[in-house]
This record gives C-alpha cells, sequence and structure tokens, in this order.
C-alpha cells in the first residue's frame, strides 16, 4: 500500500521537477537594474560618476543615511540599557 502511494508521489515529484525545468530553461532571462547607492562616498555605477543623479539627490541621500545611522545607533543603545542595565 505505502510502496505504491510512494511510487506514485515519486513519478509526480519527477514530472514537477522535469516541468520546472523546463520553464526555467525557456524563459530569457531579463537585463539587471543598474545598482545605485545612496551612501555619499559611493555614488558610482560600475565605477563611473552617474549622471542621473542631481547635487540635490545626492544631498538628500547623504541626509537620509546620517539619520539613519543615528536612529539606528540611538536604537541599539535603547536595546543594549534594556537587556544589560539592571532595573531601578
Amino acid at each position: 500500500m505505502w510502496t505504491e502511494q510512494l511510487e506514485s508521489m515519486l513519478v509526480l515529484m519527477v514530472m514537477a521537477a522535469l516541468l520546472r525545468a523546463s520553464h526555467e530553461l525557456s524563459t530569457p532571462k531579463a537585463t539587471p537594474l543598474k545598482e545605485v547607492s545612496a551612501f555619499a562616498e559611493t555614488h558610482l555605477i560600475n565605477g563611473v560618476p552617474n549622471p542621473d543623479i542631481t547635487p540635490e539627490q545626492r544631498e538628500w541621500a547623504d541626509k537620509a543615511v546620517r539619520k539613519y545611522a543615528e536612529t539606528q545607533e540611538e536604537k541599539w543603545r535603547r536595546w543594549n540599557e534594556a537587556m544589560f542595565e539592571p532595573s531601578k
């Protein structure tokens, strides 16, 4: 009884794997998007300055990164205090 069910499930799994493999091989690969970093020191795409980023956008990105770093510092400081400082 178990062997018949197991055998039929195994056949279905092999068929599903073959179907998936044929689908993956037949679909064309999408071209990867450009990678743009928001960090101040890396406004580059493949080592070339990105002309699409305006000075205003660069300023906003720098400000966002600074604010994020400050927020993370504060979050971890609070977490550290809550976990390791004795309650009064």
